[in-house]
């Protein structure tokens, strides 16, 4: 099987402009993407149970694995939640499957945000691994208009080896990342 663009793109001129911008002596030090966390929440799955299964069809057709039916933990009243109700879906991707979503993400959905100015430096945790909110799922072309009951939002997480938030967002910018200035 032959390796993803991004991640060729990766191993032979991001590693090397990091390696140099952060002033590194060994490759290994260099930061990279471990992996990528879509998660959906579907707190409305409560009273309509079919939002579960179009959430899962949702995440499947984005990210080509079957996603984790998330349950809560706890009872809260306030809320209506009983421990153990489906309330959300979550997919993990690690290796090619990432680098492929990652260029799929960076190339095709992004510019499909409506009214969007880029991604905020704020979106990033401490750690150097940044969450990117994202409210309709329309803006993957794998979705089909016709199958979509109802417009939900959801979080991707790239998750960095990077120690610090300006080695994320410098590895994030040389895959192509737009940032806000």
């Amino acid at each position: 099987m032959a390796q993803p663009s991004l991640k060729e793109k990766y191993l032979k001129d991001i590693v090397s402009k990091l390696k140099k911008e952060l002033g590194y002596k060994n490759v290994m030090q260099v930061p990279k993407v471990k992996k990528i966390v879509i998660n959906m929440g579907l707190g409305e799955a409560l009273q309509n149970a079919k939002l579960i299964d179009s959430g899962i069809y949702t995440l499947s057709q984005i990210s080509g694995q079957k996603p984790i039916v998330t349950r809560a933990k706890k009872a809260i009243s306030n809320f209506k939640l009983r421990a153990g109700v489906p309330i959300g879906c979550t997919v993990t991707m690690r290796g090619n499957h990432m680098y492929e979503f990652l260029d799929r993400f960076i190339n095709i959905a992004m510019p499909r945000i409506r009214d969007f100015k880029g991604v905020s430096s704020k979106s990033f945790d401490g750690r150097g691994s940044c969450t990117i909110g994202i409210k309709e799922q329309l803006i993957f072309p794998e979705i089909q208009y016709d199958k979509i009951e109802k417009i939900k939002g959801l979080n991707v997480t790239i998750v960095t080896t990077a120690k610090t938030d300006e080695e994320g967002k410098s590895l994030l910018r040389l895959f192509g990342m737009p940032f806000r200035n």
